[in-house]
């Protein structure tokens, strides 16, 4: 007779396990089986359970490479094991709050945005801004901006060489789509020269874009910007435009790590000694032979500098009176008259002054008269050694936005003229808390020191003077200056963002 005993469970299936003597052949084959069967279902689960697995390791890498980590930053626990130990020593380190990554913004996507930015590191910047902007409000996507490499600087460094790109993609992923290249059938097109490419107008409201750039690139999938300098208009935006524009620049444009260290690094070396002043002393070469000021300059300089203006096509002025210029405070001030004008609004010989600038058109014989007022003058290649510095030879942004970090940690800012780097730099300052920033009225300037030189003014009247004209010119919260049809002589919004700016007193004094 044959019992049946032990009926119980395996992967899932009930299995009988037979016991006694008659017709054990056949129960026997019956029992082997059911348990080849067994055992090739439980080894299609495993497959199919390890397929799964491999398929989310490979989507959590590729996700990784965009967002992954940062995510996986505030959540240590949920790929690796921590013992005891691990988390004995985490009890002791002050936790760092995981980032918050805002979500996507879901919309329709009308095409796909390229842009080419010109000038230096703040005139691009600032277009950055306006070309963020202006992709969003038209729902299209942004393709990472190249940056100048023509220009008389010669900087080859692309986008991620100075900003962190990853953080620039994902701080505005609610607000537009951005990525670091075109889809690979799009990118074909343009490299193959299928792509329409054009300098929109200048300081042009958000208007003219939806009216006659959306359309375009509805019709061509891609429109290259190919200029982005000064593109969108000062005044006469919503408040939303406005405020993006802010937050691209205050927030979402961070210089990669290498720079951000290197800048913490000199700004430490500078507090050690005490209060700091930075002075944007712009005082090149290339700036004299653009603007075609000679003032102080030998004839042989005069020269040099003539030439290398002609040098230059797309410098429109070849013909200039220096003098004249200087006079309507056109102008930077030179080094001689920089010294002058520190003197006379009583900063302290013993404060440091860092040089946020290049090299000094006339190097030391232009630089005598204020390195004898003020003995601490300092440069970030004589507060870091050369090995600090090599990976910035040669990218004239890199280093300029070391000195950007600088300016907008000192105690004071001094710029010597209003270029993009002033402007921004001003501006930003003003977004931190209205810092001190001296904005030099030129004009008034040159007229004071020629009669204080010429013995028309005594130092004690010169003194008073320069103090009395800039003491409401020290970065206060002001109202931007609006000129109808003359955009270019309005204050540049970047250097008085008020739509973005937290009033100390609710009020606002005009300029």
């Amino acid at each position: 007779m044959c019992s049946v005993e032990g009926i119980g469970k395996k992967g899932g299936m009930r299995i009988g396990v037979i016991k006694g003597g008659g017709g054990g052949a056949s129960g026997g084959e019956r029992v082997e089986k059911l348990k080849k069967s067994s055992r090739m279902k439980v080894w299609v689960i495993r497959a199919t359970t390890s397929v799964l697995l491999w398929t989310c390791i490979v989507q959590l890498t590729t996700l990784g490479e965009t967002w992954g980590p940062r995510v996986l930053k505030g959540c240590p626990s949920c790929f690796s094991h921590q013992d005891s130990s691990v988390s004995a020593i985490e009890d002791k380190v002050p936790s760092v709050p995981a980032r918050v990554i805002p979500p996507k913004r879901v919309y329709k996507n009308n095409g796909y945005l390229m842009v080419s930015c010109n000038g230096g590191l703040n005139q691009m910047r600032a277009a950055i801004c306006d070309m963020v902007t202006i992709a969003r409000y038209l729902n299209v996507t942004l393709i990472v901006p190249e940056l100048d490499k023509t220009s008389f600087w010669a900087d080859p460094s692309e986008f991620q060489d100075i900003f962190d790109v990853n953080h620039f993609i994902i701080s505005l992923r609610d607000e537009v789509r951005i990525l670091k290249e075109l889809p690979p059938r799009l990118k074909r097109r343009v490299e193959m020269g299928f792509v329409y490419s054009m300098p929109p107008i200048s300081w042009s409201d958000i208007s003219y874009y939806h009216n006659q750039i959306l359309p375009l690139i509805q019709k061509y999938k891609v429109v290259h910007l190919n200029r982005t300098d000064a593109r969108l208009a000062n005044n006469g935006q919503s408040l939303d435009v406005q405020k993006l524009r802010c937050r691209v620049n205050f927030n979402a444009l961070r210089f990669t790590s290498q720079i951000e260290e290197l800048g913490k690094r000199v700004i430490k070396l500078l507090r050690q000694n005490g209060p700091f002043i930075v002075l944007h002393l712009r005082y090149e070469m290339d700036m004299l032979a653009f603007s075609g000021c000679t003032q102080g300059c030998n004839n042989d300089e005069v020269e040099e500098l003539t030439r290398m203006r002609y040098a230059y096509p797309w410098w429109k002025e070849k013909i200039i009176n220096s003098d004249l210029k200087r006079k309507d405070g056109l102008c930077p001030l030179t080094p001689e008259e920089t010294a002058l004008i520190l003197r006379a609004l009583d900063i302290d010989k013993n404060y440091q002054i860092y040089i946020a600038a290049g090299e000094i058109y006339g190097g030391d014989r232009r630089m005598a008269s204020l390195a004898a007022a003020y003995p601490k003058l300092v440069r970030k290649e004589t507060l870091l050694g050369p090995s600090d510095l090599g990976f910035f030879q040669n990218h004239s942004s890199q280093m300029a936005a070391l000195d950007y970090l600088v300016s907008l940690e000192s105690d004071i800012f001094i710029p010597t003229y209003d270029g993009n780097m002033a402007k921004v730099v001003q501006g930003h300052r003003r977004y931190l808390g209205f810092k001190q920033t001296i904005l030099l009225d030129r004009r008034l300037l040159v007229d004071l020191i020629d009669q204080y030189n010429n013995g028309s003014l005594s130092w004690i009247q010169f003194s008073d003077a320069v103090k009395e004209t800039h003491e409401r010119r020290r970065g206060q919260p002001s109202k931007r200056l609006v000129i109808p049809d003359r955009p270019k002589e309005e204050d540049y919004f970047y250097a008085n963002p008020e739509e973005c700016l937290q009033q100390p007193d609710g009020q606002l004094s005009s300029t």
